[in-house]
């Protein structure tokens, strides 16, 4: 993987500056969303990807990260249809 700069995310007024937990979680799955929707290289992916990781701490982002490969995380997950039954087959 290519070497990640760090940058701070810009300011953002849904969520407060004293705790910024809202803002990682929501940088995170919105990477995530953009890798599924497009690709890990396409531009605002790699921005989203630098914001996530400048906002949150490394220990979350490794967990959260383990519990997606174990099929455990319990955030959004693209292309997932939690909830939802199959259409039935024809």
């Amino acid at each position: 993987m290519a070497e990640l700069k760090l940058e701070t995310a810009p300011v953002d007024r849904r969520v407060p500056t004293q705790n910024q937990a809202k803002a990682c979680y929501m940088y995170y799955n919105s990477w995530h969303q953009c890798k599924y929707d497009f690709s890990d290289e396409e531009p605002q992916c790699k921005k989203l990807r630098q914001w996530a990781h400048s906002m949150c701490p490394m220990e979350w982002l490794e967990r959260w990260e383990a519990q997606r490969e174990n099929g455990t995380y319990a955030g959004p997950v693209p292309g997932e249809t939690k909830g939802k039954s199959a259409p039935p087959a024809h």
